[in-house]
């Protein structure tokens, strides 16, 4: 309960104590405390949720009495907040969820490095109370300077994060990040890797990762995946691939001063449905049993943590290995990739110009002038998971068989990468309802020739 007192008055004076002089009250005498005159007359007493006591002055009676009866409503409701409790930085705050927080493979790092570069330099010393929604949506302006709508709306996920724990905490108790603005996504529509330029990868890769490539080409395995891979995940019988894990390179954190990147170690797939099998093509098994003999696997020592609760050191015998018997890293692997990029490029023009001129011998026909094809810059092994897609998607194939194969969570985010693949014409639609209707007898007579 909270109950108002009068600072400036004694609540219980001796029976001959002397009037105040300078005030005076309908409903009892007022006698002067040691405190007259001094602060605010008004103060608030009650007892928090943990049975502390607190208390909160105020210059008039009416702000005080407005004070109590918020304070007992929300007590009721179990919706108070100490508003001491709101001084504590947006800092801490962060610290406390980011260190608790559960998460799979590389995100943690990805957490902390979004809070230590864009969330801390500008709100990360601020009280958590004195955190408006203005200043909130000025901070998202600041930041789409700097970040791609997607990533900004990540970002702002973990400020956002951040302010619900402090609701929850009874901190604040409205997160001011409620109605925020952001900047429109618009992602760009996915263009598959031609046919041409995915052989022409293929090709280009160095003999050690060739039938990776081919792999996952006709996998559609995530480059965690792939690279995640022991012997014991192919079913070389059943023409099977099994995704049980992933291979994780943590990011540097800068914070800690390390002179180089940690070690990549086993972790659980990006989601619950990452958990797949995935079947083969014979020229897939076929390039992974050849490889297997040219480049037996190797015995490597890397920490499992498939398992969260219980982290180890184990043997593992990867399927994908370097040249020095080590596992593949994020980094070093995108230089073998850029090279292979430049390789198979180079093999496209050459290609094209040898198919250009045997246009221009057969007298330049209309209409068959060749394209050239390129392997697009930017291009990355998830490139190769998106010609996996829509290969599945080509040969109408239906989205929860796709959403399975690619080990999305839901379909619906299958279907908002990849709904502009599936074919959408009239023929289509035509051909659909007359494979159903192609039997059923004329509601209707044929109409009556009329003869003139």
């Amino acid at each position: 309960m909270a109950t108002v007192y009068d600072r400036w008055h004694l609540s219980r004076p001796a029976a001959d104590a002397e009037p105040c002089s300078e005030h005076s009250s309908k409903t009892r005498t007022l006698v002067a405390s040691k405190g007259h005159g001094k602060g605010k007359r008004w103060q608030v007493r009650w007892r928090d949720a943990a049975g502390e006591q607190q208390k909160e002055n105020f210059a008039k009676r009416s702000q005080a009495d407005t004070r109590a009866a918020t304070i007992e409503a929300d007590l009721a409701r179990g919706l108070y907040v100490d508003p001491a409790a709101g001084k504590e930085s947006l800092r801490a705050v962060g610290e406390r969820w980011r260190t608790s927080a559960v998460h799979k493979g590389g995100t943690p790092s990805r957490v902390e490095r979004g809070l230590r570069l864009h969330i801390y330099p500008t709100l990360g010393d601020r009280p958590v109370v004195t955190i408006r929604p203005s200043e909130v949506q000025a901070w998202v302006k600041d930041r789409s300077q700097v970040l791609a709508p997607s990533t900004l709306r990540v970002t702002f996920a973990y400020l956002v994060t951040i302010m619900n724990t402090a609701v929850r905490d009874r901190i604040i108790a409205i997160n001011p990040c409620a109605g925020i603005k952001l900047p429109e996504v618009r992602r760009p529509e996915i263009v598959p890797l031609h046919r041409d330029a995915v052989r022409a990868l293929i090709e280009a890769a160095p003999a050690r990762y060739r039938a990776m490539i081919l792999l996952a080409v006709a996998s559609g395995l995530r480059q965690g995946e792939v690279f995640g891979l022991e012997v014991d995940c192919v079913d070389f019988l059943r023409r099977e691939v099994i995704v049980r894990q992933q291979l994780i390179t943590p990011d540097k954190d800068v914070d800690a001063d390390q002179e180089e990147t940690p070690e990549p170690y086993l972790g659980e797939p990006k989601t619950h449905e990452s958990y797949r099998t995935v079947p083969l093509v014979g020229l897939a098994v076929d390039a992974l049993a050849a490889h297997l003999q040219q480049y037996p696997a190797t015995l490597v020592d890397i920490e499992d943590r498939t398992d969260p609760r219980k982290p180890k050191m184990r043997k593992a015998h990867m399927l994908w290995t370097n040249e020095r018997g080590v596992v593949l890293k994020r980094a070093s692997w995108s230089h073998v990739w850029a090279r292979m990029e430049d390789r198979a490029n180079e093999a496209l023009t050459k290609a094209h110009a040898e198919v250009y001129a045997a246009w221009v011998r057969r007298g330049r026909p209309e209409g068959q002038e060749p394209a050239p094809v390129r392997v697009p810059d930017g291009a990355s092994m998830h490139d190769l998971r998106h010609f996996y897609a829509s290969a599945l998607i080509k040969n109408r194939e239906s989205v929860k068989t796709v959403q399975r194969r690619l080990g999305h969570s839901k379909p619906s985010i299958t279907l908002d990468i990849y709904t502009h693949l599936w074919p959408d014409d009239e023929d289509t639609t035509r051909a659909a309802v007359e494979a159903v209707l192609g039997d059923v007898p004329a509601l209707c007579p044929p109409a009556q020739t009329v003869s003139s």
